[in-house]
């Protein structure tokens, strides 16, 4: 067999039942039997391999972790309930009373209110960075434990050197915590430049249509397994049926992301010059500021295409008002193209100076470029501009 990670991603799966099925069945069970009270005794004694309850494990749940964590290049992972459960599983499994994190300030509105609202609440210290990691080494305190960042960053698509922050992580024994959700693994894998764990919003482009919520936390087999302990506990694991979705969806991740982010491409080169925006900015469109950086880390440009409008806020609510085919709606990663204005929805909880940090001006609109025909996105935003 093949082990090349797309394959994996297709033909790794749960153990085939009698039934012979040929697709992996959904194992919607809270709880698994024994053949007797020994068997039992080893396998909640951790002597024996087995499942217990599904908040701990279960077949499916598995099948989707192994697959990702293939597709990522890592050792394990664990799933969870929510892209955002896996970022504060990320956090409370390895951050204590007195530890500080490194984070870079261009993340997204939840990320931002967890590390600033809740993990001081535990004595978490925290220092926000740019996206310039050659600021970051200052800001290293004595009792600095992780470095966390996004990349490309939500949504303003900053771009941070993966090689460079690995670097620092490694020289000061840092955690180094990649969220992978824009890039995906199809698009780069943050593995290669060190990461020790790696963040998944599954409910974005790894559905890829919109249904289900999900996330995973990634990386070796120790600190996984400390993951593992903390959600067990504290219940953050992800449904059977979500995992039976999810599990689905990475079949067919390659493919699709080849597709969005070709359409991407096409609508930033499109638009590039068109009167009503004043910047636009696409990974891989040569006016990006980190451009070869990304050239550089990632295999593609991703679904998303960020693009300031002249006249501010009141052009961005104009702007989506007259889409026509466009959705509006709070997800990303659809299979249908989808347009948002993050000032006033996804990072309405920064201030406005906290959203000029990180280059969230009032007319930013993000645009989640879908599978559609690239021509029909494309008069959509023509004709809403």
């Amino acid at each position: 067999m093949s082990t090349h990670r797309i394959t994996q991603a297709i033909r790794i799966r749960a153990g085939q039942t009698p039934e012979m099925e040929h697709t992996t069945p959904l194992f919607l069970t809270s709880s698994f039997c024994y053949e007797d009270a020994e068997e039992m005794r080893a396998v909640f004694a951790d002597e024996k391999e087995g499942n217990i309850y599904s908040r701990f494990s279960n077949p499916t749940v598995q099948e989707f972790t192994d697959r990702l964590a293939a597709l990522e290049g890592t050792e394990t992972g664990f799933a969870t309930a929510s892209g955002m459960s896996a970022i504060v599983a990320s956090f409370l499994s390895f951050l204590k009373k007195g530890d500080h994190l490194l984070a870079c300030n261009a993340i997204f509105g939840s990320t931002h209110t967890v590390i600033t609202k809740y993990l001081p609440k535990y004595g978490i210290e925290y220092s926000y960075v740019s996206t310039d990691t050659s600021t970051w080494e200052a800001a290293i305190r004595p009792n600095t434990r992780m470095i966390f960042l996004e990349t490309p960053t939500n949504p303003g698509l900053d771009i941070v050197d993966l090689a460079a922050a690995g670097a620092i992580a490694r020289k000061h024994n840092l955690l180094f915590n990649v969220d992978n959700c824009f890039a995906t693994p199809i698009g780069q894998t943050p593995i290669d430049y060190g990461a020790d764990l790696i963040i998944h919003s599954a409910t974005k482009w790894i559905d890829g249509q919109g249904r289900v919520l999900g996330g995973a936390v990634l990386g070796r087999k120790d600190l996984i397994k400390e993951v593992y302990l903390f959600c067990r506990s504290t219940g953050p694991s992800l449904s059977p049926f979500n995992a039976w979705i999810l599990s689905r969806s990475l079949e067919t991740l390659d493919v699709r992301m080849e597709r969005h982010s070709a359409n991407a491409l096409y609508l930033a080169q499109a638009l590039e010059d068109h009167p009503a925006i004043a910047s636009l900015r696409y990974p891989f469109h040569p006016a990006h500021p980190q451009y070869d950086i990304a050239r550089r880390q990632m295999k593609n440009g991703g679904g998303i295409v960020c693009f300031e409008l002249k006249g501010g806020l009141e052009a961005g609510r104009k702007f989506l008002d007259n889409l026509k085919m466009l959705s509006l709606t709070a997800n990303l990663g659809d299979t249908r193209s989808i347009a948002s204005h993050p000032a006033s929805t996804t990072h309405a909880k920064l201030t406005p100076e906290e959203r000029a940090a990180v280059g969230i001006s009032p007319g930013l609109i993000r645009i989640s470029v879908g599978l559609e025909h690239r021509d029909d996105i494309l008069a959509d935003i023509r004709q809403a501009l």
